[in-house]
């Protein structure tokens, strides 16, 4: 199964040059870039690690897919995401996150729905386990 979170998840995926292109945008608007890494791509799990520290003063998408590399080196068999914080007052969030590293076999997920009392309905992610 595709795990489908942040952008562009939905396509196929980023060539390098791409995702040179889309931090070269980010560093355009003057947003930090950073890469984070993860095994749980829950999409409850908004805390992935971090790679290193968050990138505000660079001025080329290089370095950025020079740390990307390194990542993908030591963590190549994870999901790793790039984000774009924007630090201008008022926004003080991500603008943008995606997928540039998949591992090479993605855990499937099963969603439970169950009713409860009245109208509401709950909903419980499972892992499903892939036979070995």
């Amino acid at each position: 199964m595709r795990i489908t979170q942040g952008c562009f998840s939905f396509l196929p995926d980023l060539t390098d040059r791409q995702i040179a292109a889309q931090v070269q945008y980010c560093i355009d608007n003057g947003w930090a870039v950073n890469i984070e890494f993860t095994d749980d791509p829950h999409p409850r799990n908004t805390y992935w690690e971090m790679w290193g520290l968050p990138m505000f003063d660079i001025r080329d998408a290089a370095a950025v897919m020079t740390e990307l590399a390194s990542c993908r080196k030591v963590h190549g068999h994870r999901y790793i995401r790039i984000s774009g914080f924007d630090a201008t007052h008022g926004w003080e969030s991500l603008r943008i996150s995606f997928l540039v590293n998949r591992p090479p076999e993605e855990p499937e997920f099963h969603l439970e729905r169950q009713e409860a009392e009245g109208r509401s309905i709950r909903y419980t992610t499972r892992l499903i386990e892939a036979p070995r």
